[in-house]
């Protein structure tokens, strides 16, 4: 049986997350709307089926029974979460680069316009793809580049200039997650506000029904309920963004350690193997090479 030339290189379009289920996938760390959506429904959907099989009590009354906000907040909540979880899918494929190598086996290797040829020939044989990953497209543009470039500082500077124009294209992969983490206590909120609108006017009711004490007790069943959709709705918005939260603070540094990851996989196998050609003999690697 013939072997598949692609077979344990690194692909993008075969190992992202997204085009595992035939959706096109967000390029490098970017996630699609539309999986994590369809994810988040299902999942919100099967929580609340999972409550109607739950003997009525407190937790349960808690998401079915105070309006519905509760259903807007675990609906987001859900969202949120597996924007977050695919986004660390992602940040793992990104990171398998980092473990191969890229330099030819040879202690006397020197990066020049003459060998450049030996590292992207070792880039694709690790993926069939390399523009797909970070580390590669970083590489593989500094490469391109580098008959115009006249000092190895030149070099460093363009790496830099890569990993900032990085940087702030991560930061635009937030925008959603950013909007879900400030709606989520705004819908909390205005939870809150619904139900000390129904107690109080419920409280007023009562106060202007009933003349006698003794009808007080059970008519003041309906204000407790609605300060319990006040406070209920509340607790549970602060709680799923709090997690939700923390859960991104942990995703954020993740991608900020994979992008210093990769600055010093650069810096290590390319800036500091470069020489300007002219500055250096020829080497043995060299000679090799060319021919001469």
């Amino acid at each position: 049986m013939k072997k598949n030339k692609t077979q344990g290189k690194l692909s993008w379009r075969r190992d992202d997350f997204e085009r595992l289920f035939g959706f096109e996938g967000g390029r490098y760390l970017k996630v699609g709307a539309i999986p994590s959506c369809l994810m988040g429904a299902i999942c919100s959907v099967a929580f609340y089926v999972v409550l109607l099989y739950l003997p009525n009590g407190p937790f349960k009354e808690m998401f079915t029974n105070r309006g519905w906000t509760q259903y807007a907040v675990v609906a987001l909540g859900f969202w949120t979460f597996f924007l977050l979880w695919i986004k660390t899918r992602k940040i793992k494929l990104q990171r398998k680069p980092l473990k191969l190598p890229i330099l030819p086996n040879d202690p006397d290797f020197v990066l020049t316009v003459k060998t450049v040829d030996a590292i992207t020939n070792q880039i694709a044989l690790n993926a069939d793809s390399p523009k797909d990953f970070i580390v590669y497209r970083r590489i593989i543009q500094t490469l391109s580049n580098l008959r115009n470039i006249g000092q190895v500082s030149d070099v460093d500077a363009l790496f830099r200039s890569q990993a900032e124009q990085d940087e702030n294209a991560t930061e635009t992969t937030y925008s959603l997650i950013s909007g879900f983490l400030w709606a989520i206590p705004i819908l909390g909120f205005i939870g809150t506000v619904v139900g000390l609108s129904s107690a109080i006017g419920n409280f007023t009711s009562v106060l202007n029904a009933s003349a006698d004490i003794s009808e007080l007790t059970p008519a003041l069943k309906d204000v407790t309920a609605g300060l319990s959709t006040a406070f209920e709705t509340t607790l549970v918005a602060l709680s799923v963004a709090l997690a939700l939260q923390l859960f991104s603070t942990f995703v954020r540094k993740s991608e900020e350690e994979l992008l210093d990851e990769i600055s010093d996989f650069c810096s290590v196998n390319i800036v500091s193997k470069i020489r300007v050609e002219g500055n250096v003999p020829i080497t043995p690697y060299e000679r090799l090479e060319t021919g001469e």
